[in-house]
């Protein structure tokens, strides 16, 4: 069995799970084996109810005090828990999104089992000794193929943007849905957090925007940004940009699609005037779509774009907003 944690929060699916379960239905599909999807946290029948149309076996949700407000403890303690009891047989492979929420617990959870944590993770091998996962390294310079060793289950995260949306297999009819009731020890919980952070009016989680505009070098100076911002308007998409960009304090650094920023894969990316460095690439290769917008025929982001404009940005770019607003 493979099991699928989906992160929630309040009600919300964070839409990097369903990325998650096709990770999962690729694994499954090499091994044969089932899916039981997890729906931790509070208003899980929501989220619950919106993961019945993916192809897998059931959907578990697991609601208990431990998991509200969210603490590092607590869900370490429930998923200890609820791997040993979700189902008859054990896991053979946990699969998370690789979240901010992810990065905080779960290599607590994988060192509590005494387990294999792989993270990051991009693709799926199959290998004699098993499967082996895709994770880059040295800033997305080169990959490694990493097998897991020891006994399972096996703790793998997927890098958001590692797999589309779109690509998930749906059921012939809606997955069964069940309570699943445990008992945690909530006494062993030692954070006590604060009322959660607010962000800047500006501010966005990018990972879950379905459409970006970005910048690069190519928009030359500050003030031309604003004509980014014209066309990000026009397509109700967010804006974002590559590092030099938010290096040189043009963008807030939450703005940033890279090795060293967010990780994205909207519906539509646009780039304009990105050269498309390996270091950016990786951030943002799982788009549905990217259409880029580079005076440099050589540019390298035509090598992944599904339309290229080769061209004057400051000449397109208002054209194309143009045409949008009518």
């Amino acid at each position: 069995m493979i099991l699928v944690i989906a992160e929630q929060r309040d009600g919300k699916l964070n839409r990097a799970t369903w990325e998650t379960i096709v990770g999962a239905q690729q694994l499954a599909q090499a091994a044969g084996a089932p899916i039981t999807v997890l729906v931790p946290g509070v208003k899980a029948a929501g989220p619950a109810g919106e993961l019945r149309a993916a192809k897998v076996n059931e959907i578990v949700t697991l609601e208990h005090a431990a998991l509200e407000p969210y603490t590092p403890d607590g869900f370490t303690a429930a998923l200890e828990a609820a791997i040993a009891h979700v189902s008859g047989d054990a896991p053979s492979h946990v699969l998370l999104p690789h979240t901010y929420q992810t990065r905080d617990f779960v290599p607590k959870l994988a060192a509590r089992l005494d387990r294999a944590l792989v993270t990051d993770v991009t693709g799926i091998k199959a290998e004699p000794e098993g499967p082996a996962f895709v994770r880059p390294m040295f800033q997305g310079k080169l990959t490694a193929d990493v097998v897991p060793l020891g006994p399972a289950p096996h703790f793998i995260t997927f890098q958001i943007g590692a797999y589309r949306i779109d690509q998930v297999a749906k059921g012939a009819a809606a997955a069964p849905v069940r309570a699943l009731e445990l008992t945690v020890d909530t006494s062993a919980i030692r954070q006590k957090p604060e009322a959660p952070f607010q962000q800047a009016k500006q501010a966005v989680d990018l990972s879950q925007a379905e459409r970006i505009v970005s910048v690069g070098r190519g928009i030359k100076e500050q003030s031309n940004i604003a004509l980014a911002q014209q066309l990000a308007e026009a397509l109700g998409a967010e804006l974002a940009a590559s590092r030099p960009i938010c290096d040189s304090g043009w963008l807030p650094m939450e703005r940033q699609i890279g090795s060293s920023g967010q990780t994205v894969a909207p519906k539509l990316y646009v780039a304009l005037g990105i050269s498309g460095a390996i270091q950016h690439l990786v951030g943002m290769k799982g788009s549905n779509t990217i259409v880029a917008i580079n005076k440099d025929p050589d540019a390298p982001i035509f090598e992944v774009a599904d339309y290229g404009i080769v061209g004057d940005l400051f000449e397109i770019v208002p054209a194309i907003a143009a045409e949008l607003q009518k």
